[in-house]
């Protein structure tokens, strides 16, 4: 009865030294943050940012004057009115938040060599447009304020003429870079000529008769950050073990 008891004594001390060690490893921190560490998953990465772009805008021009000669631009009339429809459309791609209408406007001048040598071609130009939404929503105005004198005044020449030398009377003199900042969500807008005052050594007129072209518009340019694409990224292999 003895020897039975020494042999379950000794069972029950080696059981103790094989279980101790296994409940030390279960409790130590040590083990226990690194499972931890395993187990959290990674932070999520923050959107993309698109990269802005710059580019040449979709522009309907119901009144194109020409192509400069030098400047090679596409010259467009903007004409007197009020029906957003029938003024200059620009469209706007898609993008993320608020993009930037560019274009250079300037006045309009017929130019007269004859005027030039007899000193009479003299004439400052002031013209008033408006940028307006699809709902004839104002956005701004613009407006530029220049003089003419000699043909160095102008600020090209445009081709089509019907004379000797090919180039029209009609030129565009002066230049007045504006840029537009659109409400978010901007799909079109529209350019629309408001009224445009002359004055010359005759005297000054002021015109606003709707379908009268008062002024030019060229290099129309929007700026924009690309809305991102809705295609899935591929998914990422799991790493091997």
């Amino acid at each position: 009865m003895e020897a039975r008891s020494g042999m379950r004594g000794m069972a029950a001390a080696v059981v103790l030294v094989v279980l101790l060690p296994a409940a030390g490893l279960a409790l130590d921190p040590v083990d226990r943050a690194v499972g931890q560490a395993k187990a959290a998953k990674p932070p999520a990465r923050p959107p993309a940012v698109q990269a802005v772009r710059v580019e040449p805008a979709d522009v309907a021009c119901p009144a194109v004057l020409g192509f400069g000669v030098t400047s090679k631009r596409q010259f467009c009339d903007v004409m007197t009115g009020s029906d957003v429809a029938a003024g200059i459309i620009i469209k706007i791609p898609p993008h993320q938040g608020e993009p930037i209408l560019m274009f250079d406007l300037h006045n309009r001048h017929t130019y007269s060599e004859q005027q030039v040598k007899a000193r009479r071609a003299f004439a400052r130009y002031i013209a008033s447009i408006g940028v307006f939404l699809p709902d004839n929503t104002l956005v701004t105005r613009a407006v530029i304020d220049s003089e003419f004198r000699t043909e160095r005044d102008l600020f090209d020449r445009v081709g089509g003429g019907a004379g000797p030398s090919g180039l029209k009377a009609v030129a565009p003199t002066g230049v007045e870079s504006i840029a537009v900042v659109l409400p978010a969500g901007t799909t079109t807008v529209s350019i629309i000529g408001e009224r445009v005052t002359a004055i010359t050594l005759d005297g000054t007129r002021v015109f606003s008769t709707p379908g009268l072209p008062m002024a030019i518009v060229s290099q129309v340019m929007v700026e924009y950050r690309s809305q991102p694409s809705k295609t899935p990224a591929p998914a990422k292999k799991p790493p091997k073990k």
